[in-house]
């Protein structure tokens, strides 16, 4: 690949009149202005149905789409709303912010009247979807059907035992009774996937490719576990024996304790991984690069038993390696994937990144340490890397400068000759983009400046997360040029 730079935007922090960014027209417009700042590539996170917490990477299905996604400004050219039915809901008071609460309330109940004008008009279309997608959206629809069924509980607490635990019959039994639901899920995928395959024509139309961020845990109460528990490592009761996380470090004394099942490896490896296959296939079908997350746990992974409060009790234990690397070269030879490679990194992970091949990551934001060089500074960054202001989990731009030691500040401004006629921001992007890295990604943040109160992501911070949001005429035709200016500087 040559030299290129994109930018990095949740396509819920889009404009749009409806509480969330979805893939209507504002996506269409962003794709313009990447264009035209000489972008070549859009970054997004998850884009699948989120559960409680509103986290892109706690989802209902490692497959599926994002329903509040689908654009009811399309659906209403395509005749399933009407105008009126489009605006009475009430969506949020702040176009800054995403209401969650507001959009859960209402999203589903509008988007139920499309359903109910297009399932028949459509129904060829879809069974050619359904068919096309038959590895796990039947599962899902009913997993879905049942959620709502059972008041949304989890599906570990779902009282029938039977269909909990997909006993003989059950799942025949629960897609008859529950089958105007199934279709409906079914029919929003097929929505979904509709609106998603003509956003993505139109980028590839102007020179622009997407990046879809592949996080390697799923969520325990998913369709992914809740169909395929024998890929993880549960019980008979299909309960976990133990959850993810990652161990105390110099930032948390506990830990992290994400609570994500655990993959069985020794029992995917024997079926050559077929789930992994089937779901790297679908995330590159659906994106042109998959940014394969949490790498490190390929090498090996933090498990921390079951019920324990805190990941302090975790344990190191070995991950499939090269024989899941050796698949992806297998099945998937020609494809561009990054490997998040952040965290704890010994020289064995850097061996298994070595053989993959992958683009590793560097972030500028731990690039200035006043304590010793570090290898995320510009001139050190490999060939084969992506280097990024900073991921969804850190501080904008403009937070970091106000935020970080003084001592790092001071080597940064050293280093890059940062002042503030240019603007530290701009420096630092502006270090970015001159970087030995092949790819070079900023958030849109820190193109607009903009301090930690439009941060995606605080880890460890339960609530104010994934709600920040673009508003209308922020992305200019002036910072396009601006951006574009930058980017042909160090051809990129």
């Amino acid at each position: 690949m040559e030299r290129a730079a994109g930018i990095l935007l949740s396509v819920s922090s889009l404009p749009s009149p409806y509480g969330i960014g979805t893939l209507g027209q504002a996506a269409y417009d962003f794709i313009d202005f990447l264009a035209e700042a000489g972008q070549k590539y859009w970054q997004m996170l998850p884009v699948g149905p989120i559960s409680y917490g509103d986290s892109p990477y706690q989802s209902f299905s490692a497959f599926a789409g994002n329903p509040y996604y689908i654009d009811p400004d399309l659906l209403i050219a395509d005749g399933l709303l009407t105008e009126s039915e489009a605006g009475a809901p009430y969506w949020g008071s702040n176009p800054g912010r995403v209401d969650y609460g507001a959009v859960y309330a209402s999203r589903f109940t509008l988007l139920e009247k499309a359903f109910e004008r297009g399932w028949d008009r459509d129904r060829q279309a879809v069974d050619a979807f359904r068919e096309k997608n038959r590895e796990w959206l039947a599962d899902y629809a009913l997993f879905m059907a049942l959620k709502r069924h059972f008041d949304m509980a989890p599906w570990t607490a779902w009282p029938d035992g039977d269909i909990r635990l997909r006993k003989p019959g059950a799942v025949e039994v629960w897609t008859d009774r529950l089958d105007r639901d199934v279709r409906f899920f079914t029919y929003l995928q097929y929505l979904f996937q509709k609106q998603w395959d003509a956003l993505k024509a139109y980028a590839a139309s102007k020179g622009v490719a997407a990046i879809g961020d592949l996080p390697i845990y799923v969520a325990l109460d998913s369709a992914d576990v809740w169909a395929n528990p024998r890929s993880f490592l549960l019980d008979e009761e299909n309960v976990p024996t133990s959850v993810a996380g990652v161990p105390p470090d110099a930032f948390t004394a506990d830990g992290q304790l994400w609570g994500n099942p655990i993959y069985d490896w020794k029992a995917m490896q024997t079926d050559g991984f077929s789930w992994w296959e089937a779901r790297m296939r679908s995330t590159l079908e659906r994106f042109d690069v998959a940014r394969l997350d949490h790498f490190r746990g390929l090498e090996s992974y933090w498990a921390v038993p079951y019920g324990d409060p805190t990941a302090a009790t975790g344990h190191w234990e070995p991950g499939p390696g090269a024989a899941f690397v050796r698949m992806l070269h297998e099945k998937f030879p020609d494809s561009f994937i990054i490997a998040e490679d952040l965290g704890y990194i010994t020289s064995e992970v850097r061996a298994l990144l070595e053989l993959s091949g992958f683009p590793g990551m560097k972030v500028l934001e731990f690039a200035f340490d006043h304590r010793e060089p570090s290898d995320n500074m510009p001139h050190r960054c490999p060939v084969n890397s992506v280097c990024y202001t900073g991921t969804h989990d850190n501080s904008t731009l403009r937070g970091w400068i106000a935020d970080t030691d003084p001592k790092d500040l001071a080597v940064a401004r050293a280093y890059l000759g940062l002042n503030w006629e240019e603007g530290y921001s701009w420096g630092l992007l502006r270090g970015g983009m001159g970087s030995v890295s092949r790819l070079f990604v900023a958030q849109m943040q820190d193109y607009l400046d903009l301090d930690d109160t439009a941060r995606m992501n605080r880890p460890g911070n339960p609530v104010g997360n994934w709600q920040w949001r673009l508003l209308p005429g922020q992305a200019t035709p002036a910072l396009a040029e601006k951006i574009r200016k930058l980017t042909r500087l160090f051809e990129r």
